[in-house]
């Protein structure tokens, strides 16, 4: 079955050839979740929600050392918020103004979260840093301005007070959940006298791998201090990331926070986009080495990744993988990179989107036949699990979909990056592999 071919009783998926034809502005409803009911099978259970595991958006407001967070919400997110917030060690910086029927129907809450901000704070044996509101999709229907409230219970409870929004109506527009908290988290950074030794890591909410070869590479350049969020101890550290004489961005989400710290605190930004291409990363650095005015010597770490590569094609042949969208990666970068290694992808279960659609073109001219699908459509209830060819899976997603075959998550928490990232993958793949034969 293809694109032309769909019926309702069978799973729909597009080839990647078929999907570039169509081009970016044609991509078709069934891979775009705002356009049907969301399908939450097994697969997407885990990530298909901004509040949902990993790095959520609940769990990403709180990023901020010393900060609390006040969930105001129906019973039942604060229930799940509950459940997950214990396994990571959170529990006691949740906090909850839970919503009721006519508080859902008239947007009372609104008078009672200045108050509750302040119980909260006074409860508190130690001044809490900030307080971020996080706030669900009830409030986006309600069309609540959360900016003034936050405003006003900044002034009642005498804490900074920020909001972190949970819509996940959202997931697709302009300011996702997962750009909007990344914008919030970096708010309270205020004007510093600059350090030209110092830069910041702009990405994700958990620190890159600590072998990761940007951090050596940064300081061959004479760079004394490397700011990552995720690593600050303390507030105090925290507000030093006001000093960077440049920021680095590491994910295109946090291109809206970066725009914004450059307005407010002068501090420009360059951005290392994570790829698993061998010389997609090598050039990244000769211009990033250009950018701020040194040669960069990648050669030693340019020499491992391209190792690691070719000793899973030496010993296990070429591989044909299921790639999902629960992992370290843009699933269609890493199908690409893949394809381009010598192995061959036949199914991706990913979100479609303006900056991947560029991979997926690529796709077309060395793969056309892969099989895209979308984890949230509803026709996924008529996969038949385990039918598509896969030697390896990666990504949780994709283990639901091939059961027999060998899986890698590839999804630790902290990040793989550049020839880090292609190392470890590599070295993944050949492992599991070798247990599996």
């Amino acid at each position: 079955m293809n694109d032309n071919m769909k019926n309702k009783n069978e799973v729909y998926y597009i080839t990647a050839g078929e999907l570039a034809q169509r081009g970016r502005d044609n991509v078709p409803e069934d891979l775009l979740s705002a356009k049907h009911l969301i399908y939450s099978s097994p697969a997407t259970l885990s990530f298909n929600s901004p509040g949902a595991q990993g790095f959520g958006v609940k769990r990403a407001g709180l990023a901020v050392p010393g900060s609390v967070m006040l969930l105001v919400a129906p019973g039942c997110c604060g229930r799940n918020t509950q459940l997950q917030s214990a396994p990571d060690g959170l529990g006691d910086r949740f906090f909850y103004l839970l919503q009721d029927d006519t508080d859902i129907v008239t947007g009372r809450h609104l008078n009672k979260i200045s108050k509750a901000v302040k119980e909260v704070v006074d409860s508190l044996e130690k001044k809490p840093s900030c307080v971020m509101i996080c706030i669900t999709c009830v409030d986006a229907l309600l069309g609540t301005d959360m900016e003034r409230v936050c405003r006003k219970a900044t002034d009642y409870a005498g804490v900074p007070v920020l909001p972190c929004y949970m819509y996940a109506l959202t997931r697709e527009g302009r300011i996702p959940p997962m750009v909007a908290v990344r914008k919030t988290v970096y708010a309270l950074l205020e004007p510093r006298k600059k350090n030209p030794r110092t830069v910041n890591i702009l990405g994700e909410f958990a620190p890159l791998d600590s072998d990761n070869e940007l951090y050596a590479i940064l300081k061959k350049a004479g760079v004394t201090k490397i700011n990552e969020i995720s690593r600050c101890k303390d507030f105090d550290e925290y507000l030093t990331m006001a000093e960077a004489n440049f920021n680095i961005i590491t994910n295109p989400e946090s291109r809206l926070a970066a725009e914004e710290i450059r307005k407010r605190l002068d501090i420009p930004s360059i951005e290392l986009s994570r790829t698993y291409q061998i010389d997609k990363i090598h050039h990244q650095y000769e211009l990033f080495g250009q950018s701020i005015g040194t040669v960069i010597d990648d050669s030693e770490y340019k020499a491992a990744a391209e190792s690691a590569v070719q000793n899973v094609m030496d010993k296990h042949g070429s591989l044909t993988f299921a790639v999902g969208e629960w992992l370290n990666a843009d699933p269609f970068e890493l199908s690409l990179s893949l394809i381009r290694y010598g192995h061959k992808v036949s199914e991706i279960y990913g979100t479609v989107t303006d900056s991947n659609f560029i991979y997926i073109r690529r796709l077309a001219e060395v793969s056309p036949e892969t099989r895209i699908y979308s984890n949230l459509s509803p026709t996924m209830l008529n996969y038949a699990v385990g039918e598509g060819d896969a030697d390896l899976s990666i990504g949780k997603d994709a283990a639901f979909y091939h059961p027999a075959a060998a899986n890698i998550a590839f999804n630790e928490e902290n990040k793989p990056f550049g020839y880090n990232g292609v190392v470890k993958l590599f070295r993944a793949i050949g492992e599991k592999m070798s247990l599996d034969n």
